[in-house]
């Protein structure tokens, strides 16, 4: 039977969960038999700030910017998603569609929040995907929303189709092949070709590449991974909707996967209030390679948000 890593198996979700309620940490939850890990740390009455992480990577891609966030009284809970956490990785590439992995932050905020409270939402890369849906489809569990390196997912595609993005996001395309990718990736040495395996991850620093790339092919993750790409011809209504939550859009000048058309199209996607901030210098790694720049403009922005509780609603 699957557990909790707390020893609570999925029929004793109802009971109070492990999380601010009662004080206690959480290390892992259940949605539909599936148990994700995850990484809470910061102080335990502190604002909650949901981490979304991208691919290749973990949640140890936020080690660098969730200690800033720690100093300044937030607790971040920072899941490892759908396919990335051992017990979370359903069969075929159905399962990875967005509805699903929107869901799976839903049922993170279930149990690890009081009712009626809302979270702040920090995404990149994929998990920023993740967060721009969960915004437009959820605004009564996001306080505010920040999204790192990708625009919204309507603006994306918009740009996808009208600008250069689709040269830069050829390995989208790439990764629709069955199996091939798989083969290639797992029979490349990050350490010994940086070169060949930098296609994957271009501007990365050597060492967390070798980090990601080993983790990806060793665990068991790389095929779930893959399949958030192959699920993507399965989108959702929600993908198109406007944000009306507080918006925090970073993008950055030397990012070789995102182009900034997506960035141009994005104001009109956000009715609430807006910013959006590009770093000079920076490459699409925004978590790790500008942690303390991106900690600095989210002091600004979630000390900004309402304070007021959120409506109570059944999740």
């Amino acid at each position: 039977m699957d557990t909790h890593r707390d020893g609570r198996s999925p029929e004793d979700a109802g009971a109070p969960p492990p999380g601010t309620e009662d004080g206690r940490r959480i290390t892992s939850y259940v949605r539909d038999g599936l148990v994700f890990d995850v990484v809470d740390q910061g102080p335990l009455d502190g604002e909650i700030v949901v981490l979304l992480h991208g691919f290749p990577q973990t949640a140890v891609s936020w080690g660098v910017l969730a200690p800033l966030l720690h100093a300044r009284g937030y607790r971040t809970l920072a899941p490892d998603q759908r396919g990335y956490s051992p017990g979370a990785r359903p069969r075929g590439r159905f399962a990875y569609r967005m509805s699903q992995l929107v869901e799976d932050v839903v049922a993170l905020i279930g149990t690890a929040v009081p009712r009626g409270r809302k979270v702040h939402v920090v995404g990149h890369d994929w998990g920023a995907a993740v967060a721009w849906t969960l915004a437009a489809a959820r605004p009564d569990v996001v306080a505010t929303l920040t999204a790192l390196s990708i625009p919204h997912p309507a603006a994306f595609m918009r740009a996808l189709f009208t600008s250069r993005q689709f040269l830069k996001s050829w390995y989208m395309f790439a990764f629709q092949v069955p199996w091939l990718p798989e083969l290639l990736i797992g029979r490349v040495d990050p350490a010994a070709s940086p070169r060949l395996t930098g296609r994957l991850a271009a501007g990365q620093e050597p060492e967390r590449l070798v980090r990601d790339v080993e983790h990806l092919v060793t665990s068991g993750a790389l095929t779930p991974a893959l399949n958030w790409y192959r699920a993507m011809p399965f989108s959702t209504p929600d993908q198109l909707k406007k944000v009306a939550v507080p918006t925090l859009f970073v993008n950055s000048d030397s990012d070789p996967a995102v182009g900034r058309a997506g960035a141009a199209h994005t104001r009109g996607l956000v009715t609430g209030p807006y910013t959006l901030h590009t770093l000079t210098g920076v490459g699409h790694w925004i978590p790790e390679q500008a942690a303390h720049e991106v900690a600095e403009l989210l002091r600004v922005h979630l000390a900004d948000a309402p304070r007021e509780p959120a409506p109570e609603r059944d999740r």
